[in-house]
C-alpha cells in the first residue's frame, strides 16, 4: 500500500510539483508514476482523457494504411512523442519518420528532424491542442506534412497540409471526405470508409 501524505493524498498517485521555469524534454523520461501518453507542452505536462472508440479506430486504420504503403525509407509509430524543442515533446497519435532514425528498443521519442507527417486525432478534450497548438509545433519545428482528423457522421474526415518553408507554416493542400489520396510523403491511398473493418491479415510464409 503507498504511503499517506499530510495532504490526505498517496504519494503514488500525487501529481509532481514543477520546477521553476518548467519541466523538459528529458524529464518525461524521469518523472516517476506518469499516466500512459503524457506529453509536454511549453514545459507543462499534459494528461490525456481515456479515448473514444472512433479515435482508437481511426488511429489504427491510419497506422496500418501508412504502414503497408510506405517505402523502405520510412517506418510508422501510433502514439510516440516527439521532441521539438527543450520544452515541448508531444505525441502524436501517428507519426511517419526516417526509418534510419531508429536507434533501438529502448527509445523514447524521434526528434522533429527525423518526422515527415505528423497527425493529430481530433477528441473533444483535446479540440485547441490538436486544431491550433501543436500544428503550430510541429510547423516550426519544420515537420513537413501535417494532418489533422475530424469526426463527421461516424467517419474520419481528414485535412491535409503541407510545410511553407518560407513562412515555417502549414498551408492547406485538401480536406478528404471516405477516401484519401496524396502524393506527399509518398503515394498512398486510403479509404477512410473502412473505419470498422479488421485490417487484412497476412498468412505466415509456408516452409518450402
Amino acid at each position: 500500500m503507498s504511503a499517506a501524505r499530510e495532504d490526505g493524498l498517496d504519494a503514488e498517485y500525487a501529481w509532481p510539483r514543477p520546477p521553476e521555469g518548467g519541466w523538459t524534454a528529458d524529464d518525461l523520461d524521469r518523472l516517476p508514476n506518469l499516466p500512459p501518453h503524457t506529453e509536454l507542452i511549453d514545459g507543462s505536462l499534459v494528461f490525456v482523457s481515456p479515448q473514444t472508440r472512433f479515435r482508437l479506430r481511426t488511429i489504427r486504420l491510419l497506422e496500418y494504411a501508412l504502414l503497408s504503403q510506405a517505402p523502405d525509407a520510412y517506418d510508422v509509430d501510433r502514439e510516440f512523442s516527439v521532441r521539438l524543442d527543450r520544452r515541448n515533446r508531444p505525441e502524436p497519435d501517428v507519426l511517419v519518420y526516417r526509418a534510419d532514425a531508429d536507434t533501438g528498443p529502448g527509445q523514447t521519442w524521434h526528434h522533429s528532424d527525423a518526422v515527415v507527417l505528423a497527425v493529430e486525432v481530433v477528441s473533444e478534450d483535446s479540440e485547441e491542442r490538436d486544431r491550433e497548438v501543436t500544428p503550430r509545433k510541429y510547423a516550426a519545428a519544420g515537420i513537413p506534412h501535417f494532418w489533422r482528423v475530424e469526426q463527421s457522421q461516424g467517419l474520419p474526415v481528414v485535412y491535409t497540409y503541407e510545410l511553407d518553408p518560407a513562412t515555417r507554416a502549414y498551408s492547406p493542400t485538401g480536406i478528404h471526405h471516405d477516401r484519401l489520396k496524396v502524393t506527399v510523403p509518398f503515394p498512398v491511398v486510403i479509404d477512410l470508409t473502412a473505419l470498422n473493418r479488421r485490417p487484412p491479415v497476412v498468412p505466415p510464409a509456408q516452409p518450402s
